[in-house]
């Protein structure tokens, strides 16, 4: 089960990364954090807004809608999904 965070303004998702994959999808749930993996390599915000433009097609939303927390250089990153139901964000798992 994900650990989601509510806010008034959206959703917290916590997400592991896994750079320099051999395809980008998502893979499961860890710890309570949604495993992505990616073809992007960690260098220069790739594989970071190679997480966000993931997440904003599997969740049908713009990549405006999905913003960085922290964990900018690590794998374990937070992003909140503004204007996102809790539910549909529960699905991805």
């Amino acid at each position: 089960m994900l650990d989601l965070t509510c806010l008034p303004t959206g959703v917290i998702l916590p997400v592991r990364a896994t750079p320099s994959a051999n395809r980008n999808a998502i893979t499961g749930i860890h710890d309570g954090m949604l495993k992505i993996t990616l073809t992007a390599p960690p260098d220069d915000g790739r594989a970071n807004a190679a997480i966000v433009a993931l997440l904003a097609k599997s969740l049908k939303i713009s990549k405006s809608r999905v913003q960085l927390l922290s964990g900018a250089t690590q794998r374990q990153k937070k992003f909140l999904l503004v204007d996102v139901d809790p539910t549909t964000v529960a699905s991805l798992g």
